[in-house]
């Protein structure tokens, strides 16, 4: 076993197993697995899907998730963690920024099973990328950190581009993509408010205002109004959990009149109040469209 962290942004392993051993599971972002060799099949939420060399997966911080292993298989797992944003000093790269795309991914995903690559460029990418963090980390240590930060950034590039790509959003059926396009949209632009309006909507995908709800909860079986302010409460969460962000700048970013407001929602949507749920130290909106057997389980 080759376990590489402390270096932050990430932690870093490398390991060979034949049998698959149930890790510790952090609620911060989430972890990227690189199948170096071997063969088996990936579990998430009581779902599976075959692996071989090259498999590139993203892992949940949720429990839900394991490996049945077939042949002898050498894993990478890189994992995304919240060090970064709460210990910017010696990193020069915009937060903001960075979290924003680490945090699009985790509201994102839908926590499926599969191989989230979908081009055979990009796995090319992920792999060398990866093989650099590997380097930089044995041979140069902490002081690597703007390298292996930059280089993580570009991974988060390409996970981002192939999230849009796969069926990950919460529409997995439709043959119009225009409500996909629509939903990639407003999760791009969730902390812009202006642009969520019905209005805008409207405009950008021609369609009229009035239609506009209609057609949305008729594709995804919820108001767009709880839609958006779901999509926002998640980034709440993870906010509050991964980050040293203030109540008032997580209002004032995802457009929430103020503290109260923000608070009041919270506990209305997500049955705990702020304090309650930062103490529990657990995802609640994250987590309950996850880790449950289906019916034919």
């Amino acid at each position: 076993m080759d376990i590489i962290e402390a270096y932050k942004p990430f932690e870093i392993q490398e390991v060979e197993l034949s049998v698959w051993k149930e890790r510790p599971v952090k609620n911060n972002f989430f972890e990227l697995v690189l199948i170096k060799s071997g063969e088996g099949t990936q579990c998430i939420n009581y779902n599976e899907y075959p692996y071989t060399k090259e498999s590139v997966f993203l892992l949940p911080p949720l429990k839900c998730h394991s490996f049945t292993i077939s042949k002898p298989t050498k894993f990478v797992f890189l994992k995304f963690t919240d060090a970064f944003f709460k210990n910017i000093n010696r990193i020069t790269i915009d937060r903001n920024e960075w979290f924003k795309e680490a945090s699009y991914i985790l509201s994102n995903y839908n926590q499926l099973p599969g191989d989230i690559i979908k081009s055979d460029l990009d796995r090319n990418h992920i792999e060398q990328l990866v093989n650099m963090i590997l380097q930089e980390s044995r041979n140069y240590g902490e002081t690597s950190i703007n390298l292996v930060t930059s280089l993580m950034t570009s991974i988060l590039e390409v996970l981002i581009r192939n999230i849009k790509k796969g069926n990950y959003l919460e529409v997995q059926k439709s043959t119009d993509d225009r409500i996909k396009n629509m939903l990639i949209y407003i999760n791009e632009n969730i902390d812009k408010t202006e642009l969520l309006k019905v209005d805008n909507l409207s405009e950008v995908f021609n369609m009229s205002p009035t239609y506009v709800s209609e057609y949305f909860k008729k594709q995804v079986h919820m108001s767009l109004r709880d839609y958006i302010l779901k999509a926002k409460l998640k980034l709440v969460e993870i906010r509050l959990l991964n980050s040293d962000f203030t109540l008032t700048q997580i209002a004032d970013e995802l457009g929430f009149t103020d503290v109260s407001h923000l608070s009041k929602t919270f506990k209305r949507i997500v049955g705990h109040s702020i304090k309650e749920f930062k103490n529990n130290g657990e995802y609640m909106l994250l987590k309950r469209a996850s880790c449950t057997p289906s019916n034919n389980a």
